[in-house]
């Protein structure tokens, strides 16, 4: 059973830092593409950045220029570098990966920025 499990999340300042990791497993069969999501309150969850296993990566506009999505693929896992954080990224952040066409998701991290 393929399980997801983030880790990471908390409470920082304005214009601080974080990372988060995210480790997938319970497959013998490779994880594809990965990424971070995020739901604010009353918002819908929305993409923050993917990678692919070749990593190609994508990002939210939001976040281009702040955060860094990398993986490593022999531990089928996933980082999101978050740097100069603002109030507006407080949200609880979700990683999801993807294997055989199938999306699996973690159960959740907060992150809070606030001073």
């Amino acid at each position: 059973q393929v399980q997801v499990v983030e880790s990471g999340g908390g409470l920082v300042q304005p214009g601080g830092s974080l990372e988060l990791s995210c480790a997938a497993s319970g497959s013998i069969f490779r994880f594809t593409d990965m990424g971070w999501y995020r739901q604010a309150p009353g918002k819908q969850r929305e993409l923050v950045a993917t990678i692919t296993r070749g990593g190609s990566t994508n990002y939210a506009d939001s976040v281009k220029g702040r955060f860094t999505i990398s993986r490593d693929n022999a531990k089928n896992t996933v980082y999101l570098q978050m740097n100069s954080l603002k109030p507006e990224d407080t949200a609880v952040y979700y990683c999801k990966t993807v294997c055989l066409g199938v999306d699996y998701w973690g159960q959740g991290t907060q992150i809070t920025v606030s001073s």
